[in-house]
């Protein structure tokens, strides 16, 4: 990125500066990338309590009548399973089957929605839903969109002690809102968009909040003992179970299909963008497969690009590589043909011009009890 251009800040940014955080560019964003460390901040979350700025996603708002049969077009997984309060991870897919974005959609009313995209996507992502809604025909009485990521903030905790810091906050939270649901509640006075999904495996709160009171209720959860956390944990945390990030494992060129997502497909919806494509790969295959691996041995860890081989020849590439604190190997995933795919394959990563020895295995990589 040019040292010219401005990155954005999130209402956090100088709660960031005064926990002395490492500040990094991520997506157009000024993020931070740790604090005490990033096995620290992996373990806060695997044991206790961490806590991230996820402001930099975006959030967009579909309602009206028509707001359902709208988003079952734009979207691939079946939205009209959704009853107000629950929500589900889903794919935008343009016309060739590839991936726009990944992201989450809660119905949040009986004709209202909330999608919450990716930081780096939402400049692409607001004009693809503003054409697909062109496209269908809808009077704006039937529709609306709206873009409300440039005033609001969120918080995420992540963690098996995130449901006693969210009691102290607001009693009776984690009783109320269960695995993939979502609830406007009282945040010590701040009210918010209150979900349950989680990127780390562990049990989690994510906050959709004002801008203007994000950094109050981080304060709150920092008195609570919540751990602030970077992006780089977020990525060990997310490589360990296998969560795709956009740029890595999914961009326009690669389908859900192709990257072991189909149960979030639903081809029994009569259209939607790109299902032609995804119906195809998924009867008659495809030529690419993501799998995750594991290093056989010692070896520095392995980082997305690093060339994937099978008996000497080349196949396919890391997508997301990194050292498993967790687990203590180097781990990751990766593109290779299907037939390359079986568990327990053999693959060579190179690092640094050296091939070392990897072992194709089951998602996730890491699993809580063993």
């Amino acid at each position: 990125m040019s040292s010219e251009t401005q990155l954005k800040r999130t209402p956090l940014y100088e709660s960031h500066r005064r926990l002395g955080a490492r500040l990094v560019e991520f997506g157009g964003w000024e993020m931070p990338v740790q604090y005490d460390g990033i096995l620290a901040e992996h373990n806060a979350v695997r044991t206790d309590c961490g806590m991230f700025d996820i402001s930099h996603m975006g959030e967009v708002r579909v309602s009206g009548p028509q707001a359902l049969a709208f988003l079952n077009h734009l979207l691939t997984n079946d939205l009209a399973k959704l009853s107000i309060g629950q929500g589900q991870y889903n794919l935008m897919c343009n016309g060739r089957g590839g991936t726009v974005d990944d992201l989450y959609a809660y119905r949040i009313g009986e004709q209202e929605y909330l999608l919450i995209i990716n930081a780096s996507r939402i400049e692409a992502d607001v004009p693809h839903i503003h054409v697909i809604a062109a496209s269908m025909g809808f009077p704006t009485s039937d529709i609306q969109i709206e873009n409300c990521s440039d005033y609001t903030g969120a918080i995420a905790v992540q963690g098996p002690r995130s449901a006693a810091v969210m009691e102290a906050l607001s009693p009776g939270i984690a009783t109320e809102i269960k695995r993939n649901r979502i609830a406007w509640k009282s945040l010590a006075g701040v009210n918010a968009l209150v979900a349950r999904t989680g990127y780390t495996g562990e049990d989690g709160f994510e906050m959709v909040i004002p801008a203007e009171a994000t950094a109050a209720v981080w304060d709150l959860l920092l008195k609570q003992g919540a751990k602030p956390c970077g992006l780089g944990a977020r990525d060990t945390l997310r490589t360990e179970m296998c969560y795709p990030l956009y740029g890595h494992e999914l961009d326009e060129d690669t389908s859900a299909i192709e990257a072991g997502l189909a149960k979030f497909v639903a081809l029994s919806k009569i259209a939607f963008v790109g299902k032609e494509h995804l119906q195809r790969q998924t009867l008659s295959g495809t030529s690419k497969t993501l799998v995750a691996f594991r290093m056989s041995g010692r070896s520095a860890p392995p980082r997305p690009h690093y060339p994937l081989a099978v008996g000497g020849k080349t196949v396919g590439e890391v997508t997301s590589g990194t050292q498993s604190p967790s687990l203590g190997v180097g781990i990751g995933m990766g593109y290779v043909p299907p037939v390359c795919a079986t568990g327990g394959q053999v693959l060579e990563v190179e690092i640094r011009g050296k091939r070392f020895p990897a072992e194709i295995v089951a998602k996730p990589i890491y699993r809580k009890n063993g």
